[in-house]
């Protein structure tokens, strides 16, 4: 069981991979091949309820599987949090 702490890298983790996947310009033209013309596919990846449940989901299975190398990995990507989040707030 994650501590609170775990639980909240773990969180930040995985709505940083659910960003990377759904909104980053970067994985765009993946996005669009995968789900050109599949609009309940679109509205899946897009939507952090829906695909954010199974990516949270992947992050506490490999925290259950291997609990110290996930969270140096969650660590990394909650850090990466940083500059999207400041990135959102400054641009809008």
């Amino acid at each position: 069981m994650p501590s609170p702490y775990e639980a909240i890298l773990l969180g930040l983790a995985a709505w940083r991979v659910w960003h990377l996947i759904a909104q980053d310009d970067l994985t765009e033209p993946l996005r669009r091949h995968v789900t050109d013309g599949r609009e309940k596919l679109t509205e899946f990846v897009e939507c952090p309820y829906c695909l954010g449940a199974w990516v949270a989901g992947a992050w506490v299975i490999a925290f259950a599987v291997w609990s110290e190398g996930t969270m140096w990995a969650a660590l990394v990507f909650a850090l990466a949090c940083a500059p999207v989040i400041l990135n959102h707030m400054l641009s809008d």
